[in-house]
């Protein structure tokens, strides 16, 4: 199987990290996710779904909580990113791919296949193999963290 340099394999990281920054941007806010959802539920009609339902208090708070989170993790990634955090990346995008297909089984939410296939194109770079580092660790050049998943 072909593998990546650890440069490239970092920038994936980075990338990744962008990527789930603008997505969750709009999760952050009761006020950003009001405006998001509206859009998100017309979308969903768009491709063949039903209206979103009205979400209460409680719902609003946890997407929050969430969006907040990611964006959390966003920045640590973007900023240092590194083999190890971005297996954990990967790893927690299978995760969210595994709730994303429970939520398609249920019906009535085709959106969540752009959400779905964002993650597990995401997961499968982050899981790609990198190549053995040996000629980076003789370089040694300034700025280039290894670190053992």
């Amino acid at each position: 199987m072909p593998t990546v340099t650890l440069p490239t394999y970092l920038r994936i990281t980075r990338t990744s990290a962008l990527f789930d920054i603008l997505v969750a941007a709009p999760f952050a806010t009761p006020w950003t996710f009001a405006l998001f959802y509206l859009q998100l539920s017309r979308l969903n009609m768009y491709l063949g779904g039903a209206a979103l339902p009205p979400f209460a208090h409680i719902h609003i708070l946890i997407t929050c909580l969430m969006g907040n989170l990611v964006l959390l993790w966003s920045v640590r990634r973007l900023l240092e990113p590194s083999l190890a955090l971005g297996r954990y990346d990967g790893a927690g995008r299978f995760l969210f791919a595994t709730w994303m297909v429970w939520a398609l089984v249920q019906g009535g939410l085709p959106v969540v296949w752009l959400f779905l296939v964002a993650e597990l194109l995401w997961g499968v770079a982050q899981w790609w193999p990198v190549a053995p580092a040996r000629a980076a660790r003789r370089s040694n050049r300034p700025g280039l963290k290894l670190v053992r998943s």
